[in-house]
């Protein structure tokens, strides 16, 4: 899972920088998010992935190209923001994901009380 959540930091910090959304949805998508597998995902993301990765490579290549590049040409700045929006909505998802099972308190022995019947 960690490396997940990293994978998906690290794609999120690509829409930080500057350049046209569309170069950095491809970049974010091809050396951060790409090679996930979405079994290895948490249930919370997988259908979100599942649906983004069908997106971004839907479309014919042209010669000397892949669908990726394909798809990416041929999307509109808006599309490429929606689907940098969904990138950063999944980091979040593990982001809170990953807060609550730290703030879960440790699971700790009881403590065992021997009790006496009163004697009398």
């Amino acid at each position: 899972m960690p490396r997940i959540y990293d994978r998906l930091e690290s794609a999120t910090l690509f829409f930080a920088r500057s350049g046209a959304i569309k170069d950095r949805l491809e970049g974010a998508w091809r050396q951060c998010i790409a090679t996930l597998d979405a079994d290895d995902l948490p249930r919370e993301i997988r259908l979100p992935f599942l649906e983004l990765s069908s997106a971004m490579q839907r479309e014919r290549p042209l010669r000397g190209e892949d669908a990726v590049r394909a798809t990416i040409r041929k999307m509109s700045n808006e599309d490429a923001e929606r689907h940098a929006a969904l990138i950063v909505r999944m980091f979040c998802r593990m982001t809170r994901q990953q807060e609550l099972e730290l703030s879960l308190p440790a699971p700790q022995s009881a403590a065992i009380v021997q009790l006496f019947a009163a004697e009398g």
